[in-house]
């Protein structure tokens, strides 16, 4: 039987490692625990997420050797054209040490549909027909249409926000559609920016009116004696539409405790009871602003 650990991927956008040191930590510290972890546990994916030149030298240094991750990146945008979308690609593979990358991605939708979206994307699948990727693909929103953008641009890998709370992608078909069309489906968001593990009264404000809903979700993951990390990852990892489940950590104790929650029994809960169902609330863009 195959570990869901393999299902699991890794985000560096946590890593903070142009912040000030982790709880008297050094940063660099803590990201290199973080990734001999992940790497020890068999986690396959590694996503490093847009930063700081200086950081991505860092995580190529700090990551083990020989790489046991298949590596995605992110584009810039598409503003100034195909020719600088390629040299910062040329750059970023310097910086990260390595001559190839498992996946390219496009930032979002939004940058396909701009003027210069279709002449990068084309410059893109150039780049992994020279060999320098795998597959190219796109992170989108729910309100994105992502079967209509896979339809047009026929990108490998989709990264798309799912979650026990949010479930919209999953419920009206999108990710199975994409899986049935042979994208690779990424699942992101699967915490929904740490709503679960948030007080009441700190949740942001635009969730207010989906409160009850999100209590009840903590209800009845306590009355089925798990926690909600444990819930939150056995939701995700138990999706057959997703080949990747990406998380974020900001140490080595958080990296450990998501390892070790994704090696246990998959919660017995009723998934489609804590489906929140709030326009407002699971609204995209709200939650990027906030």
């Amino acid at each position: 039987m195959t570990s869901p650990i393999t299902k699991l991927g890794l985000g560096s956008g946590q890593f903070g490692l142009d912040q000030p040191a982790f709880r008297g930590r050094p940063r660099e510290v803590e990201a290199r625990d973080i990734l001999a972890i992940a790497a020890r546990s068999g986690i396959g994916v590694l996503e490093v997420g847009r930063c700081p030149a200086p950081c991505e030298t860092t995580i190529g240094q700090i990551t083990p050797k020989p790489n046991p991750f298949r590596m995605t990146i992110t584009t810039v945008r598409p503003d100034r054209g195909p020719d600088l979308v390629e040299a910062e690609v040329r750059a970023q593979l310097q910086r990260l040490g390595v001559d190839r990358v498992d996946t390219i991605l496009a930032p979002s939708a939004t940058d396909l549909f701009s003027p210069n979206g279709p002449i990068v994307w084309d410059r893109l699948r150039a780049l992994r027909d020279a060999g320098l990727c795998r597959n190219i693909g796109v992170s989108v929103y729910a309100s994105d249409d992502p079967v209509g953008l896979t339809k047009r641009f026929k990108p490998d890998v989709v990264q798309a926000p799912a979650s026990l709370l949010d479930q919209r992608l999953l419920i009206d078909g999108t990710l199975a559609t994409l899986a049935e069309m042979g994208v690779e489906v990424q699942l992101r968001s699967i915490f929904l920016n740490g709503l679960l593990f948030l007080p009441p009264d700190r949740a942001p404000s635009h969730l207010k009116a989906a409160a009850g809903r999100i209590s009840r979700a903590r209800r009845l993951i306590a009355e089925g004696r798990s926690d909600p990390l444990q819930a939150a990852l056995g939701f995700a990892l138990s999706r057959p539409e997703a080949s990747t489940v990406l998380v974020g950590v900001a140490s080595a104790a958080e990296m450990s405790a998501v390892v070790a929650a994704a090696m246990s029994p998959p919660p017995d809960l009723d998934w489609d009871e804590m489906a929140i169902d709030d326009p407002l609330a699971l609204d995209d863009r709200a939650w990027a602003a906030a």
